[in-house]
């Protein structure tokens, strides 16, 4: 089977994962690490379908950069020096007295532990990753060249919007506003963290545009040349390629924030945590690999609309996390649950289209 085929270097890193985890923790920490592979996994199914619409563009040498860096600054970076780095910067700590700190293992409902000062810093972390995931979204649904449309009058409504110049930042600066006045505690840590959110996003989008524009000079190659003329998917290079890798590891790290905080309920170590979410890190980019070799996108049309929707949901429930914090299971739930009703739909769709051909070739 071609998925388990794909899965195989997972698998391996569980196994690898899981006896690191024993081996430092006992079986506590196995379990623990056992229950954030499923956390992690169920948080980010529809960040792998992202991944995919995105990964599809790229060329064969830019996703084995994806999968190897790629892999390292999600596993390293975002699940064990991102929750460092927002600690001594929020604490005014030193990188040696927060390392020192997490080693600690306190609760972290006590102030003044790892665990807690990571939590006094949602407000920021959550209107960052909540306003870049939101901006993905609305530049998603105010699209008036969709060919499909899931939940038809409503989609159908918002194409007709995106006639209006800028309507996808106007519409997130409201949102930002919105959160931020409801939340008057937070309100300009929030302000200035979902700005700049928004900011990454639009610069790393620019960027990849501007680059990527470069395809449609006089001197274009032969092979985008030829893949135009056949209908596929002409695949980025050099710095449009890099645009879209920077694009992907923000992605990444946006759908990350929730689930790096959301596992300190669970345990307040660091190194399990690294591990648990990290392990998971690595099935998601195999998923992500599979959706792309089978062409899963073409072939469940709603299922790009599904996630989208999955990630407004987890951008809603991030922008409102400093007043009330959704439980792990649920957002992964929302996620999960998003991701299947769009399956379901493709599977109706396809059996009343049965006579027309949807395989995009890339």
């Amino acid at each position: 089977m071609e998925l388990i085929k794909t899965l195989r270097w997972s698998f391996l890193i569980t196994l690898i994962g899981l006896a690191a985890a024993l081996w430092y923790g006992g079986p506590t920490g196995l379990a623990i690490t056992a229950i954030l592979i499923v956390l992690e996994v169920s948080l980010s199914f529809d960040n792998a379908v992202v991944n995919a619409k995105v990964l599809v563009r790229m060329s064969e040498f830019w996703v084995k950069i994806f999968l190897t860096v790629g892999i390292l600054i999600a596993v390293f970076g975002m699940r064990l020096l991102f929750p460092l780095v927002i600690v001594f910067v929020t604490a005014d700590l030193s990188p040696v007295e927060a390392w020192r700190l997490a080693l600690e293992k306190g609760d972290p409902h006590t102030p003044g532990t790892y665990g807690y000062i990571l939590e006094e810093a949602r407000p920021l972390i959550a209107a960052f990753g909540g306003m870049f995931l939101l901006m993905i979204f609305l530049d998603f649904i105010f699209d008036e060249d969709k060919e499909h449309h899931w939940i038809g009058p409503l989609e159908r409504l918002f194409s007709k919007m995106a006639a209006f110049p800028a309507i996808s930042p106007l519409v997130g600066l409201i949102v930002l506003f919105s959160f931020g006045y409801a939340f008057p505690e937070h309100r300009s840590d929030m302000l200035a963290a979902g700005i700049f959110g928004m900011i990454l996003y639009l610069l790393v989008g620019g960027l990849g545009d501007f680059f990527d524009g470069g395809f449609d000079d006089e001197d274009e190659s032969e092979e985008a040349e030829a893949a135009r003329a056949k209908g596929q998917v002409v695949k980025a290079t050099g710095k449009a390629a890099f645009s879209l890798f920077l694009y992907l590891e923000l992605l990444d790290a946006s759908f990350s924030f929730d689930g790096v905080i959301g596992a300190f309920a669970i345990t307040s170590d660091p190194i399990i945590i690294a591990i648990g979410l990290g392990v998971g890190a690595f099935y998601v980019r195999s998923i992500t690999i599979y959706l792309v070799h089978k062409g899963t996108l073409s072939e469940y049309v709603f299922l790009e609309h599904g996630a989208h929707w999955a990630i407004a949901a987890l951008a809603f429930l991030l922008l409102i996390s400093p007043g009330w914090h959704a439980p792990e299971v649920v957002i992964g739930l929302i996620g999960v649950g998003f991701i299947a009703v769009a399956v379901w739909s493709s599977i109706r769709y396809n059996k009343s289209h049965a006579d027309e051909d949807h395989t995009l070739h890339v």
